[in-house]
C-alpha cells in the first residue's frame, strides 16, 4: 500500500513539472527567432508568472481549506489550464500572445503549492516520514522538468509552438489522473457562525504578516523571487546566442542549448535528495541561505562562461543551479509547513507562492528587461551578456548578507522530528 501511494504522487509530480519544462526554458527561441516579437514584450511574457502567482495560489490555498478536495481542485485548474496552452499557436500577436500565457499561468501557477499540499496530506494520512519521503517523490517533478526539455529540443520544437501542444496535452492528461489520487478533503470546517468575517472568508493565513518572523520570511522570499526566474527567461537564449560569435557558431552549446540547460534540472534531482541530511544538519536557516549565495555563483559562472576554455564554468553553474533552486523552495516550504497551523496551512502555502513567484517574479522580469534594455544593450543590438550576469550576481549577494543579518530562527532538530511523524 505505502509503494502504491508513493507511486501515485510520484506519477502527478512528474506531470506537474513536465507541463512547465516543455516551453519554460525554450520560449525565448521561439518569442525571438520565430516570431521575431521584442525583448520588452518578452519580459511581460514571463510576469504572468508572477502576476498570476499575486492572487491564484492564495486564492486557491483558501478554496482548498475551505470548500473543496484539494485534488478536485487541482484537477480542474490543469484541465482549463491545459485547453488554453493548446490554443497559443493559433496567437498572431504579441499582445494577444501575453493574455492567453497570462490565462494558462492562472491556471496553472497555483497547482505548484496545491501539489505539495496533496503531497504533505496524503503521506501524512497515511504516517509516512514527510521530511525523508516527500524530497524523493518530489524530485519526479525535476525529472518531467528535464523529459520535457530534452523531449521540446530533441524533436526540433525549441522554437516551434508545438512545445505549447506537448504542455497542453500534458497537462489534460494530468487533470484526468489527477481525480484518481486519494481524497485530501478541507481541514477549516469550523461552523461559520462562530467565526470571525476574516474566517469566513479564509484568509486567516495573512495575518501571518503580523509575526515579524514571518514577515521577515516573506520579504526575503520576494527578494529571492525575483532572481529565480532569470536565467530560466534568458538563460537558454544565452547560450543559443553564441550563434552570434564565429567560432562558437557550430559549437554543442549553441547546437543543443536546451540540453546544455537541463543540466540544472539534472542537479536538482541529486540535491533534492540531499535536503534531508541538510535540513536536520544545518537547519532550515543555513540551508537557505546557502542556496542564495549559490544563487550568485549561478549568475557569477554564468558572466565568464563561454562554449571553448570555459565551457567548465556553464557547465558548474548549471549544477550550482539545483542548490539554489530547490534548497529555497523545498526548504521555505517546509519552513512554512512547521510554523503555520494546519487549518490554514494551504493559505499559508499559497502566499509563500505569492511573494516568491508572484511579487518576486514581478519584480524581477520588469526590472531585468528594464536594466537590460538601460543599461547592457551595445551598439550592434547585441546584449552585453557578461554584465547583465555580473549585476544578477551582485543582487544576490546583497539579498544573501541581508537575510544572514535579519532573519533569525534557531535550529530545532526536535521541531523537524516531529513534523516528520
Amino acid at each position: 500500500m505505502g509503494k502504491s501511494i508513493k507511486f501515485r504522487l510520484i506519477v502527478m509530480s512528474f506531470l506537474q513539472f513536465f507541463v512547465w519544462g516543455a516551453w519554460l526554458i525554450t520560449i525565448a527561441n521561439y518569442w525571438f527567432d520565430t516570431k521575431h516579437w521584442g525583448p520588452a514584450e518578452f519580459g511581460g511574457v514571463f510576469s504572468t508568472l508572477g502576476l498570476s502567482s499575486l492572487f491564484m495560489p492564495a486564492l486557491t490555498g483558501i478554496i482548498a481549506d475551505r470548500w473543496i478536495n484539494v485534488e478536485k481542485l487541482y484537477g480542474i485548474l490543469h484541465l482549463f489550464g491545459g485547453i488554453v496552452l493548446l490554443f497559443l499557436p493559433f496567437v498572431e500577436t504579441s499582445n494577444h500572445f501575453f493574455w492567453v500565457i497570462f490565462l494558462a499561468m492562472v491556471f496553472y501557477m497555483p497547482t505548484i503549492s496545491l501539489s505539495n499540499s496533496i503531497g504533505y496530506t496524503v503521506l501524512k494520512n497515511h504516517q509516512f516520514d514527510v521530511i525523508k519521503v516527500f524530497p524523493p517523490i518530489r524530485v519526479w517533478g525535476t525529472i518531467g522538468f528535464i523529459a520535457a526539455m530534452w523531449f521540446t529540443n530533441l524533436t526540433g520544437n525549441k522554437a516551434s509552438a508545438n512545445q505549447f501542444v506537448i504542455a497542453g496535452i500534458a497537462a489534460i492528461a494530468l487533470a484526468i489522473y489527477s481525480f484518481t489520487l486519494p481524497k485530501c478533503p478541507p481541514t477549516n470546517t469550523t461552523k461559520a457562525e462562530k467565526r470571525s468575517l476574516v474566517e469566513i472568508m479564509g484568509l486567516d493565513s495573512f495575518k501571518l504578516f503580523g509575526t515579524y518572523k514571518m514577515a521577515l520570511f516573506f520579504l526575503f522570499s520576494m527578494l529571492l523571487g525575483a532572481a529565480l526566474q532569470l536565467t530560466n527567461m534568458y538563460g537558454d537564449l544565452y547560450l543559443s546566442e553564441f550563434k552570434n560569435i564565429p567560432r562558437y557558431t557550430d559549437s554543442v552549446v549553441v547546437k543543443y542549448s536546451t540540453v546544455i540547460m537541463s543540466i540544472s534540472q539534472i542537479s536538482e534531482t541529486l540535491f533534492i535528495l540531499a535536503i534531508p541530511f541538510f535540513l536536520k544538519r544545518f537547519g532550515i536557516k543555513q540551508v537557505m541561505l546557502i542556496s542564495m549565495f549559490a544563487w550568485v555563483l549561478r549568475f557569477g559562472l554564468f558572466a565568464f562562461g563561454n562554449p571553448e576554455e570555459n565551457l567548465w564554468m556553464i557547465i558548474t553553474s548549471c549544477i550550482v543551479y539545483g542548490m539554489a533552486f530547490d534548497f529555497f523552495n523545498i526548504s521555505g516550504s517546509l519552513f512554512v509547513e512547521t510554523s503555520t497551523d494546519s487549518k490554514i496551512r494551504s493559505s499559508a502555502q499559497g502566499l509563500f507562492m505569492m511573494m516568491t513567484n508572484g511579487v518576486g517574479a514581478i519584480m524581477g522580469s520588469y526590472i531585468s528587461g528594464w536594466i537590460i534594455e538601460q543599461f547592457f544593450i551595445l551598439e550592434n543590438g547585441a546584449k552585453d551578456w557578461y554584465h547583465i550576469w555580473l549585476s544578477f550576481a551582485g543582487y544576490a549577494l546583497v539579498v544573501s548578507i541581508l537575510f544572514a543579518a535579519f532573519f533569525r530562527h534557531k535550529h530545532n532538530p526536535a521541531e523537524l522530528s516531529e513534523f516528520s511523524h
